[in-house]
């Protein structure tokens, strides 16, 4: 048995099985399960699993690989443990939307199937209505109201998932018609809880988790259902919508439960901060408040400030935020900043480091500034790897390569499985950034996106923060996109993209765009080929909320 499962299992069944759970159902039906109660039904749902369905549906073989398509936390924890606890693996399927072309998400649904091999997709609620769409495309599935085992009749049979076995196929950000999904491996799993379990200083008698994040995404998946669910931790959890439909809910249930522990990328917390600005003095109470992780997207400082101004009136703590950097590929976390030590920004010259690439400590003059996202997590290596392959030194910026034990195996693409490791063990993670003296990882950009002009190097998020704060730009929803030479261009560009409220004149873009322009040109000194002045809700994102860049890029270029 995996060291992931044996600790899953000493959680479910150990002396303070009852001691902890999962909340689900706020802000109108709040229900508390234990996690063994959680593990009762998970027995219950893998004894189903093992046999064929009524109608037929097939039963997961050891090993098999089980598409997810539900929305809700309840159903989705129980189900995921019972898919490891019969050797399978869980791929959480991408989800539609109001706005989602159904016959093409259909097709794309069908092609990462293909890929992942699958023998069935799981389907609960709000998606059950999609059992026709999966029924005329062919798409073997079981709903989750059908799977009503006995917990009694399930025992562990002698095939027990290992080390090298698939945890998790998750799907990686952006397109679903070029799907690609990175194994991760109940070591990998193992190795990355117990790392970020360590950096966090979590302490399951006195922790409490507050989520909305979606568990399509790995943030919400291993970082907030797998890893509370796998060690025994308090959690409190709403879906992504409930958060969207009224985003002050999340610091209520903060409030509300004495909440230690929460995360959310970059653009939530300056949601927050905005609404939080409305509420009157004593309504909320966010002292409890020790962790508020910021990762999944570049941290702006400026929205970061922001959160911390609004939140004191109710205790909160700026020392509370803490940065980090993650990617699937690790399973979630690569490396976090010290807790308590709050938000540190790296301030750099500018032209060093866009003309000569040495993130060297500013003086006077144009500056850069980066959050410091702490040194890397428990058994996990990273290095700076310049042109030619050579490992640079501290403050030498190059592409980021990655070593360890939670480092994925390889890909799943639909050419077929794919290493992601070289004959060393590193992996190459296409980000650029650079290494502190004192260790730290601080991450400048991905590679692919950085603009090169008069032999700079300038990065988008350089110039989406001086967008950003634009009158009338929503925060969050600013995209910088490359613009290459060629077709009439002597050299590389770049165009920005904001969405805005109140853009409904031509005046008014006007007015929007100029003052882009003005702030982009006082930050990077270059000015943008073209601003696109966007309604509300008109730019790409992926299914997690993230903004596309390529697809921006499609759009506006």
């Amino acid at each position: 048995m995996s060291r992931f499962l044996a600790t899953l299992l000493e959680s479910a069944t150990g002396p303070d099985r009852e001691l902890r759970g999962m909340t689900t159902g706020e802000p109108h039906h709040a229900l508390r399960r234990s996690w063994a109660d959680v593990h009762d039904a998970a027995r219950a749902t893998a004894d189903a699993l093992r046999r064929p369905g009524e109608a037929g549906e097939p039963a997961l073989p050891f090993g098999g690989a089980i598409g997810v398509l539900a929305g809700e936390p309840v159903s989705i924890a129980p189900v995921a443990q019972a898919v490891w606890l019969c050797g399978g693996s869980v791929t959480m399927l991408h989800q539609p939307t109001a706005r989602t072309d159904l016959a093409v998400w259909a097709a794309d649904t069908v092609a990462t199937l293909k890929m992942i091999d699958a023998s069935l997709v799981l389907l609960g609620p709000p998606f059950d209505a999609l059992a026709p769409v999966l029924t005329e495309q062919g798409i073997p599935f079981r709903t989750l109201d059908s799977l009503a085992g006995d917990a009694a009749a399930f025992t562990a049979s002698a095939d027990v998932a290992g080390e090298d076995d698939t945890a998790l196929l998750q799907l990686t950000s952006g397109s679903t018609a070029t799907p690609k999904a990175v194994r991760i491996t109940h070591a990998n799993l193992h190795a990355n809880i117990r790392a970020m379990v360590t950096a966090s200083e979590l302490d399951v008698t006195t922790d409490r988790m507050v989520s909305w994040l979606p568990l399509f995404h790995d943030m919400g998946m291993v970082g907030f259902l797998t890893v509370p669910m796998t060690v025994g931790l308090d959690l409190v959890t709403v879906t992504p919508m409930d958060f969207l439909g009224r985003p002050r809910l999340w610091a209520e249930l903060i409030s509300r439960y004495g909440g230690t522990v929460t995360a959310a990328p970059n653009f939530a917390y300056a949601v927050l901060a905005r609404q939080l600005a409305r509420v009157d003095d004593g309504e909320l109470d966010l002292s409890s408040l020790r962790i508020a992780l910021n990762g999944a997207e570049p941290v702006d400082p400026a929205a970061v400030e922001a959160f911390t101004t609004a939140g004191a009136r109710f205790g909160l703590r700026p020392e509370s935020v803490l940065c980090a950097y993650g990617m699937a590929e690790t399973a979630l976390g690569v490396a976090f900043a010290p807790v308590h030590n709050g938000l540190v920004v790296d301030r750099v010259d500018a032209e060093a480091l866009e003309a000569h690439r040495l993130a060297t400590p500013a003086a006077s003059g144009p500056a850069r500034e980066f959050p410091e996202l702490g040194p890397p997590l428990p058994g996990i290596e990273v290095k700076v790897v310049g042109r030619g392959g050579r490992e640079l030194g501290p403050r030498e910026v190059g592409v980021l390569h990655l070593r360890g034990d939670a480092v994925t195996p390889g890909y799943l693409t639909i050419d077929g499985p794919v290493s992601t490791q070289d004959g060393d063990g590193w992996f190459d993670t296409g980000d650029e950034g650079y290494l502190t003296d004192g260790g730290a990882v601080v991450v400048c950009g991905r590679t692919k996106d950085v603009i090169i002009m008069g032999g700079r190097n300038i990065y988008p998020t350089d110039i989406e923060r001086a967008a950003g704060a634009a009158e009338g730009v929503r925060a969050g929803n600013v995209v910088a996109v490359r613009i290459a030479a060629g077709e009439g261009r002597h050299r590389e560009s770049f165009a920005v993209a904001v969405e805005a409220k109140g853009a409904d004149s031509a005046e008014a873009m006007k007015a929007i765009r100029d003052d882009v322009i003005r702030r982009v040109v006082s930050a990077v000194g270059v000015r943008p080929a073209e601003v696109a002045v966007l309604a509300p809700g008109s730019l790409p994102k992926t299914p997690s909320g993230k903004l596309r860049r390529a697809a921006t890029a499609d759009l506006i270029v």
